[in-house]
């Protein structure tokens, strides 16, 4: 079954600023997770701040494009990582060693068709 692990924390925290020492630390973290993980890892991806998001909300048929986020949290979805799991517990497992820069919250969400 494929899942994903989609990675929230403040972004303050992580630092994003290319070259900032967090931002680099943490960076390093995931390259040596990404290894660990081998074949269990199918794809994924670190994001840029919420600064560069844009929104298209749909509203009784109509589109708005707002700048930023859908929503203001103090945790953003920083990243994600696709990967192949026997079952939840096994993703669990996965999810529960992959490194956060701080305090966040990684969800698990299985793929719809992710045979």
């Amino acid at each position: 079954m494929q899942y994903a692990l989609l990675i929230y924390q403040q972004e303050s925290v992580v630092g994003l600023d290319q070259g900032s020492p967090a931002l680099n630390e943490i960076v390093a973290k995931h390259m040596a997770f990404s290894r660990e993980l081998g074949p269990t890892r199918i794809g994924g991806s670190g994001l840029k701040s919420t600064a560069s998001a844009t929104t298209v909300r749909r509203q009784a048929g109509v589109n708005a494009i707002h700048d930023g986020p859908f929503a203001e949290t103090r945790e953003q979805l920083g990243g994600f990582y696709l990967i192949e799991a026997a079952d939840l517990d096994a993703a669990i497992a996965v999810a529960e060693k992959l490194p956060l820069a701080s305090d966040g919250a990684i969800e698990i969400r299985p793929m719809l068709g992710g045979a």
